[in-house]
């Protein structure tokens, strides 16, 4: 498993291991150990965090979500478990080789009929879906992608989700290094700038959380 939060590894493989635990089925830990296997296999949440985005699609008894940055799937397939029957998740990514893993372990799963996966930048789908079903259409989102793009992508997924629901953002830590201002990386300066954003936009309530690589999480007030 690759290690990818502050916490010390002991203390993450002990996370992981409750998170995941008997309630998790063999399609998902199929899948999360498939992907950690890869060489891009440090792109993947963690159990913890597929955990915690499971149980915030429940609490707010959301149907309709969202998913920038799809990778093998494993987030989506979380996200989708949760969803009711009825639900239906958008995933947005550019990647067929990684998201075509992601369609076979949806398959297995049972939940491809709740996933719409669309191939494209994501700037691009996301004002495709301002249009047609239009702001306000889903409750939940989630965000792991190319982090210089943050800033595009919350201000579009704030507009695609409903007063109440939520927003949340992958790796808002970086590894810590968001908190070391000598650090001028691309990347970097965007999640800096978002966590400081989300803390003074009147627009939303906003949580930095120290889960996996951290998560910002905003609900739209």
């Amino acid at each position: 498993m690759p290690h990818r939060s502050l916490l010390p590894e002991a203390v993450e493989r002990y996370v992981a291991e409750l998170s995941a635990g008997e309630r998790e089925t063999q399609p998902v830990r199929r899948l999360r150990d498939e992907t950690a296997r890869m060489r891009n296999g440090g792109m993947q949440i963690g159990a913890d965090q597929a955990a915690l985005l499971a149980l915030l699609v429940r609490t707010i008894g959301a149907r309709r979500a969202l998913e920038v940055g799809t990778f093998t799937g494993y987030s989506a397939l979380a996200v989708a478990l949760a969803l009711p029957a009825d639900g239906r998740l958008v995933c947005c990514d550019v990647s067929d080789e990684w998201t075509s893993i992601a369609r076979h372990h949806w398959r297995e799963a049972g939940v491809d009929g709740k996933i719409e996966l669309r191939l494209a930048p994501a700037k691009q789908t996301l004002e495709t879906l301002l249009r047609d079903p239009g702001p306000g259409s889903f409750d939940f989102a989630f965000v792991d992608a190319d982090k210089a793009g943050y800033d595009g992508y919350y201000e579009q997924c704030l507009k695609l989700v409903r007063p109440g629901g939520l927003v949340a953002f992958d790796n808002t830590l970086w590894s810590g290094r968001v908190a070391d201002p000598a650090d001028r990386e691309e990347d970097t300066v965007a999640l800096r700038a978002l966590n400081a954003k989300a803390h003074r936009d009147a627009r939303v309530d906003a949580c930095l959380l120290t889960v996996g690589d951290g998560v910002l999480l905003v609900r739209r007030r």
